[in-house]
């Protein structure tokens, strides 16, 4: 038996959770307040107080740090790197430390993990980090040498969801065509192709807009506002990531609340049925990448639970594919059980600075048959 600990910081809360083999035995979710946020310079400053949560959380558990055979940390934004189950050392304890090109909250999964499991000797352990980058070539390019397209998703969800799929097809991951979608605070399209993410919007930056994001901008609006006087890089950005999209239009972030107000407003109902074409829009396009119909086209993510919103997407798709939902996320046991099989020895853990020097995907994929 293989004891797991899994710790999952996001924006506002943190999980954790025990794991013994595939049979999650408790976890539980704490919630921090902006205030408690907002006592914080940046997000790397909130590393022992959300240590402290795991530590209390273990305690009250009645489990110690070495009663674990490892611990599975979210993946945060670093170097592009293949997927796969990476060990935890120094050098990625340093770059999300003092390199990461993005503050996120998912940065500090490892950085707790490491620290907690150092003393006791337990290995700590990511799987399929957000910067995973598998892009074919062709969609490296942005239509400028200066600027290159990245590749930061949900990954960690969206290639736990496209074994799940695989698997209830009777297919390896590895010989599938799909389009993933993860319907979150962000929103990423992605093309999957023989166990390669081939293509994927980066949430922040491109793609649909989401119920907090603007995704992809008209280029001259954006320079006009950049050099308006009127904000600051900060703010633009803030503006951009995390007051666009539904919260820009409606006032609120909550699907749900839209939907309803969908019901009594024309307005309200034209906002979050664009939100919907647009999606499909990007999905379309992630099926002409493929070469082919895919063999599955997958919903995923927190907005998947609204069948209502999903049915607005679907009318659009329906005729590109078999369109599969999973609502929510499965982050935890994808943590879980990506560490279990490194346990179990049936899949080795990588190195994490020899699979950024390699430079992962640049191989030519054959797409078209």
């Amino acid at each position: 038996m293989h004891r797991i600990l899994v710790i999952n910081p996001g924006s506002t809360s943190t999980k954790v959770a025990v794991f013994e083999n595939e049979r999650k035995i408790c976890e539980e979710k704490f919630f921090h307040s902006t205030e408690e946020l907002n006592k914080y310079e940046n997000i790397v400053g909130q590393e022992p107080m959300r240590r402290e949560v795991v530590e209390s959380f273990l305690k009250r558990k009645d489990y110690k740090v070495k009663d674990f055979d490892a611990i599975a940390a979210r993946g945060g934004i670093l170097e592009p790197i293949p997927s796969g189950v990476y060990r935890v050392d120094e050098h990625m304890i340093d770059y999300l430390l003092n390199h990461s090109p993005v503050e996120h909250a998912s940065n500090l999964a490892a950085i707790i993990g490491y620290r907690l499991g150092k003393s006791s000797g337990v290995p700590c352990f990511v799987v399929d980090p957000i910067s995973v980058d598998e892009m074919c070539d062709e969609a490296r390019f942005s239509g400028i040498p200066e600027i290159e397209r990245k590749s930061y998703s949900h990954a960690l969800n969206i290639k736990a969801v496209a074994r799940k799929i695989s698997r209830e097809m009777g297919k390896e991951y590895e010989t599938t065509k799909m389009v993933i979608v993860h319907l979150g605070s962000g929103i990423t399209v992605s093309a999957h192709l023989n166990g390669r993410m081939i293509d994927v919007n980066n949430a922040n930056d491109e793609g649909p807009f989401s119920v907090e994001g603007t995704g992809e901008l008209p280029v001259g609006d954006i320079v006009k506002t950049a050099y308006s006087g009127k904000f600051s890089a900060k703010d633009l950005k803030r503006k951009f990531t995390s007051r666009g999209g539904l919260m820009a239009y409606l006032g609120t972030k909550n699907l749900r609340e839209v939907l309803e107000a969908a019901e009594r407003s024309k307005k309200a109902r034209l906002i979050v049925e664009a939100m919907a074409y647009q999606i499909a829009k990007e999905i379309g396009g992630m099926c002409a990448v493929l070469g082919s119909k895919p063999d599955a086209i997958v919903i995923t993510g927190g907005m998947a639970h609204e069948p209502r919103f999903v049915h607005m997407i679907k009318r659009y798709i329906a005729s590109f594919g078999t369109v599969n939902v999973v609502p929510g996320e499965l982050e935890m046991e994808a943590l879980a059980f990506g560490v279990l099989r490194v346990l179990r020895v049936e899949e080795l853990a990588r190195d994490y600075r020899s699979s950024v020097r390699r430079r992962i995907g640049n191989e030519k994929v054959r797409r078209f048959s």
